[in-house]
């Protein structure tokens, strides 16, 4: 038969303290926050953030000549064209 551990008044403490701690982090930042998660570069190919990122906006130049004649710009067709 296993004895029970007996709670010591600093058990008591450390998790009293522990959870204020949480409940302050929670209101400042609005949610938990993960100390120990690891962090990834940029750099490194991510197939799902990339698709992500793709799906989101319209390429530049669908937008750019648009932007040009609805602003009353008088600019030759050939300088659109690189």
């Amino acid at each position: 038969m296993k004895k029970k551990k007996k709670v010591s008044p600093l058990d008591e403490y450390i998790k009293a303290n522990r959870k204020g701690s949480r409940e302050a982090e929670i209101e400042n930042h609005g949610r938990p926050v993960s100390h120990n998660r690891i962090h990834v570069s940029k750099k490194v190919y991510n197939r799902k953030r990339d698709k992500a990122d793709a799906q989101g906006r319209l390429p530049y130049l669908f937008l750019w000549p648009a932007q040009v004649f609805s602003a009353g710009c008088a600019m030759p067709v050939n300088s659109l064209r690189r």
